[in-house]
This record gives C-alpha cells, structure tokens and sequence, in this order.
C-alpha cells in the first residue's frame, strides 16, 4: 500500500502539485468557453471540470493525464440544453457515466489496439491543428499589445528553461500567466482577460438529483445524447491515454480508464455539471510542466475549484493573451514533425490514412468521425495487403493428377485471387489441395472452395482437401456445401 501511494502519488510531488496551477489556469477559460458552447452556465463547465479532474485522479487508468470538460462534448449536448433544459443534460451525463463504466467492464478499452500508428498520429496532428485555430479568434482584429504580449509569453516559455538554477525549478508556462498579469496590472495594459470570459462561480457546488422525472420518456430522450458522448468521451479519453503513454515511456490501465471515465461523470453530473473525458492540450501541458502521477490531476481540480471560488477577483485579472501563448507551445509540441518529415520513408497508405484523419477532423471537428474514418481505411489497407500475401502453387506428380498448394489467409478480400489459382479447363483425374499452409476466416473463403471443388469435380475428377488445422477444419464443417448436391448446384448458379 505504502509502496503504491508512493510509486502513484508522492513520488513527484513538488512537480505535480506546481504543473497542477498550471493545469487549473489553463482550464478556466476554456472549460467557460465549452460551457458557452453548449448553451449552460459558465459555472457548469467549471464544476465539471473540477469534479472530472479530482475523481479520475483516483479511478482513473492513467496517471499524469487531465480530464475536465472539452469542446467535442460540449458541442453534442447543445440540442438536449436547447430542447430540454440544464435538467436533462445532468441526468444526461449521469447515464453517459453509467454507460462508460459497463464499457470498461466489457473491457471494450481493450479495441485500442486495433487503431493503428498511423491513426493515433493523425488524431495528434489534428488536434495540434484544431488547437491552434482556437487561439485565432483571440489573435484576430486585436491591438499591438496583445500581439507583443503573445510574442514575450511565447519567449518566457521557451527561453526561461535556459535560466540557471530556476529555471528548471519552476514550470515556464506558469511563469508566462504570473509576470503576464503583473504586466498588464501594473502598467494597466488594456486587453482580454479571463473575465472576459463570463462570469466565475462564488460558491462550492452541493451534491444533488437532476430535476427531471424518472420515466421512460426521460430515457427515451436523454438515452441518444449519453450514448453518443459515451462513445466520444471514451473514444477521446483512450486516444489521449495513448499518446500520454508514448510521452512518458509507461503504460496505463484502458479498461480501468473507462471505468474512471464513467465515475467521473457520474459524480460531474450529480453536482451540477457538464460530461467531460480527457483533454489532450491540457494533458500535453501538464507533462511539459513536469507532472507525472496522479496528484498532478488531483492538484490541477482542487487548485481550480480554489482559484475560482476563492481568488476570482485576482484569476479574472489574467490576460487572455497569457494563455493563448500556453496554448501556442501545447499546439506545437503536440503536433509530430516526424510524421511530416518521414513522409518520404513511409508508405503510400500510410501517409494515407494519416492524412484523411487530420483533414477529417480538422474540417468536422468531429473527432470520432475522423478516427472512425482512419481505422476504416487502415482496416482496408491492411486487408488488401494480406490479400495479396496468399499464393496457390501447382505440382503435377503425374500426368492425370494435380496438386495445389494453398499458402496464406483465405478471406473476404482473398477469395477472388484464391480462385485464379487454380485451371479447371484442363482434365485430370485427381486433384488434392493442400491446406497445410492455409488459414479460412470467414463465409467468403468457404464459398471460394466450394466453388473450386464443385468445378473440379464437374470435370470428373476426384478432390481431396488435406493438411487442414483445426480452425480451418471447424469453419469448413460448419459453412461449406460442396458435400451436400442440392447447395452446391444453387452455389454455381449464382443463388
């Protein structure tokens, strides 16, 4: 136990609870922002992202990354607010919870591994993309100071790090939001701050049932909406948990992860808030800023939920120039210049299928929609190439008898190049397959030999099917017709 609490928790404290101010600042205007989006209270994203943060801290499947309430959620709940009410969208994201947990228990953040490299970094480059732009309504149409504020935050975080003795010590993104605001406060520099942004919550949230009447209608009506940020939030939180992973060199729990997922958002929306998952900008900064383990997350709600009701005056006071500058360096060290670089190396159809994931996300903003795109065309790929990895060799041993020997997968995308392979206009008497080195997967591979023993035995010859494994045996008996006359005949004549 001891040892856990401090492999997990205590074994960088001062980095994480210092990387966790810097989460907490970063979080502010944006989860104000998102809850602007989805047509609720400034407060409701705040609290969201609060409570989201503390829990995963402590359920969550991998340590060092922040959740808190995100623009791809928010943008699925502005029907249900628009049509229903605040009410609705609580007990929304109490069964968008409810829902996340029974997917860590059918263990489905297990599919991760099928999202290929080159999917993961299109998600990445994205969202480096998508990022960035979001800084440019800040940035457009504004006054001098705003853009020389920019530039001396950008030089702050790259250059302090350079410092003797401090600057290692402390993180240089906070640094940036404190000399920043003393700058405008004392020289009284008039540009966007964070208060600005909307109005910031005086009081800690209390814990309560969303109003909304417990009936089948209710389901009926909140039931699409849960689902869909179930699936978004999920889909965000593994592809986050992925990179957080490469970044640190360590692995995380995904199933676990979704169980998190769902308990937070279970607890989000009894106190009031909005459904979240993981944020990869806010992740990115929190590893560039030194934390690691799960008190960086626990840090970066508690300091949120403590600036915002405590210290709103002095937060409001932030120029919102600070954190576009934060966001700058988190859209750059997000975005994988390798993968620019290493085009040439690559494959076509990988360069492919990480280009139509950027371009897909970055004109929907939808991000599910581009990785569902991404996976389908790697899934494609992937088939063609073992397609073609499938040979059928021929031997004559003598004159009237012949032998194939089939090497490969034999599937959906194999089953047409299997069938070249072999003649039926020459006559022989005798045909064996050899299947020693062959592997059936599916009904499209069964008809194929269905097809190629019935042809065969209509020339008159005898076949015989040899060498077979057990799967392949097994899928064979279960699907295959050429044994039974009246199948087979409705097989060849295209029924």
């Amino acid at each position: 136990m001891l040892k856990h609490l401090k492999t997990h928790w205590f074994s960088n404290t001062r980095a994480d609870l210092l990387a966790g101010i810097v989460v907490a600042l970063a979080l502010i205007p944006e989860a104000i922002a998102f809850s602007i989006i989805a047509g609720v209270d400034p407060k409701v994203g705040l609290y969201a992202s609060f409570c989201i943060a503390v829990v995963i801290a402590f359920s969550g499947g991998r340590p060092g990354m922040i959740s808190a309430a995100t623009g791809a959620m928010a943008l699925l709940m502005v029907t249900l607010v628009k049509e229903h009410g605040l009410a609705y969208l609580l007990a929304a994201t109490v069964l968008t919870g409810v829902l996340q947990i029974g997917c860590g228990y059918l263990k489905l953040g297990s599919l991760m591994r099928f999202v290929s490299r080159s999917v993961v970094t299109g998600f990445v480059n994205a969202l480096a993309i998508l990022i960035l732009l979001a800084q440019l309504p800040e940035l457009t149409g504004a006054s001098w100071q705003v853009y020389l504020m920019t530039a001396a935050g950008l030089a702050i975080i790259y250059l302090f790090p350079y410092l003797p003795l401090i600057g290692k010590t402390l993180p240089s993104p906070l640094v940036c939001i404190v000399v920043l605001t003393a700058t405008a406060m004392v020289f009284h520099i008039d540009v966007r701050t964070v208060g600005d942004m909307g109005q910031l919550p005086d009081t800690l949230p209390v814990l309560l049932w969303p109003d909304v009447p417990l009936t089948l209608d209710t389901l009926l009506i909140i039931l699409p909406y849960s689902a869909a940020l179930a699936v978004v939030g999920l889909l965000e939180s593994m592809m986050t948990a992925t990179i957080v992973d490469e970044l640190t060199d360590s692995a995380s729990d995904k199933n676990r992860e979704c169980k998190g997922q769902g308990m937070a958002n279970i607890l989000t929306g009894l106190i009031g808030g909005m459904a979240g998952c993981a944020m990869i900008g806010q992740s990115i900064i929190n590893i560039q800023s030194g934390g690691r383990g799960r008190l960086s997350s626990l840090a970066a709600g508690a300091w949120l939920l403590l600036m915002v009701v405590f210290l709103g005056p002095w937060l409001q006071q932030i120029p919102m120039a600070a954190l576009v500058a934060v966001m700058i360096m988190v859209a750059i060290g997000t975005f994988s210049w390798r993968s620019i670089t290493q085009m040439k190396q690559h494959p076509l159809s990988t360069n492919v299928v990480m280009v139509t994931t950027v371009c897909i996300v970055v004109l929907t903003h939808n991000l599910a929609l581009g990785v569902f795109v991404g996976v389908l065309l790697a899934s494609l790929f992937f088939a063609h190439k073992i397609s073609r990895l499938m040979v059928v060799k021929r031997q004559t041993p003598q004159p009237s008898m012949r032998e194939y020997q089939v090497i490969g997968q034999v599937f959906f995308a194999s089953a047409d190049h299997f069938m070249e392979g072999f003649d039926f206009k020459e006559t022989v008497e005798t045909v064996t397959l050899d299947l020693s080195q062959a592997h059936f997967w599916d009904i499209s591979a069964v008809s194929a030999l269905d097809k190629v023993v019935i042809k065969f035995r209509r020339q008159g010859a005898t076949v015989n099917l040899e060498g077979m494994n057990p799967a392949t045996q097994a899928i064979i008996d279960k699907l295959a017709v050429h044994h039974k006359p009246e199948q087979a005949d409705a097989l060849l004549a295209g029924h």
